[in-house]
């Protein structure tokens, strides 16, 4: 099961994040990806959309932290995505945070190479 959350903005919409397998060919870490929309529904059904059909979110262990909010707020799509942390993982002067993406990065398809 993913791990996830939500919280509601005081306008009314949500904020949503989730852990997931990573989607691209090449398999990797978990990534977190984190969603704005007019309510929790709708955030779900923009990842389905992208093809990741078995997006759930059961409870609310994970919620996004106020930089994750404030990160997806100021992007123009809304959809952003980048590696999760691992657990249990201290943080210390040279680990360095990895940037937001937009979702198309993640979604781009390969391209073929001659």
């Amino acid at each position: 099961m993913a791990a996830g959350g939500f919280c509601k903005l005081p306008n009314g919409m949500v904020v949503v994040a989730l852990n997931l397998p990573s989607p691209s060919p090449a398999g990797g870490a978990s990534v977190r990806f984190l969603v704005h929309a007019q309510n929790r529904a709708r955030a779900l059904t923009r990842l389905r959309n992208l093809g990741l059909r078995s997006v759930y979110l059961r409870g609310n262990a994970a919620p996004p932290t106020p930089d994750e909010v404030t990160a997806v707020l100021h992007h123009p799509d809304g959809l952003i995505w980048r590696t999760a942390p691992v657990a249990g993982a201290v943080g210390g002067p040279d680990l360095v945070q990895e940037l937001w993406h937009p979702i198309r990065a993640l979604l781009r398809r390969p391209t073929a190479q001659t």
